[in-house]
């Protein structure tokens, strides 16, 4: 991990959940949305494609932990995996729980409307649900 550093908006916007043999989990600031952020413990990723093969393994087996254990909390109706950088241009994944009916639905997220921050204990409870179904699914 020599080297990695945290892009300071990711910091600013999620909360730590959980660190994987590659990735950071995160939880998104935004309650409307049960939103997961994967950030990838390497310095100087942009793309899936600086990372090596054995790296891109890795990295698709903690997406499915994270959508996995994210719809078993969630239950939501569909999951949104998504890289897109144009910001914050750290590679970055995330990991969003949709619901029928959701402010954006059927529509991406992005600028739907504007962040709803978690409530200290809604946030706390997710975050302690989230990570027992990460040690559930890394058993």
């Amino acid at each position: 991990m020599s080297g990695f550093s945290l892009h300071h908006r990711l910091a600013a916007d999620t909360f730590p959940l959980a660190e994987f043999p590659l990735c950071h989990f995160r939880l998104m600031n935004d309650a409307t949305y049960p939103w997961l952020i994967l950030v990838p413990t390497r310095p100087d990723l942009a793309d899936i494609i600086d990372l090596d093969a054995a790296q891109q393994n890795v990295l698709i087996s903690e997406i499915d932990a994270a959508a996995r254990s994210l719809r078993q909390v969630t239950g939501c109706d569909k999951l949104n995996i998504a890289t897109l950088g144009n910001e914050v241009r750290q590679l970055h994944i995330h990991v969003i729980a949709r619901f029928v009916g959701d402010p954006a639905w059927p529509k991406p997220v992005w600028g739907a409307v504007p962040a709803t921050p978690y409530a200290i204990e809604a946030k706390d409870e997710l975050i302690r649900r989230l990570q027992d179904a990460f040690a559930a699914a890394s058993a």
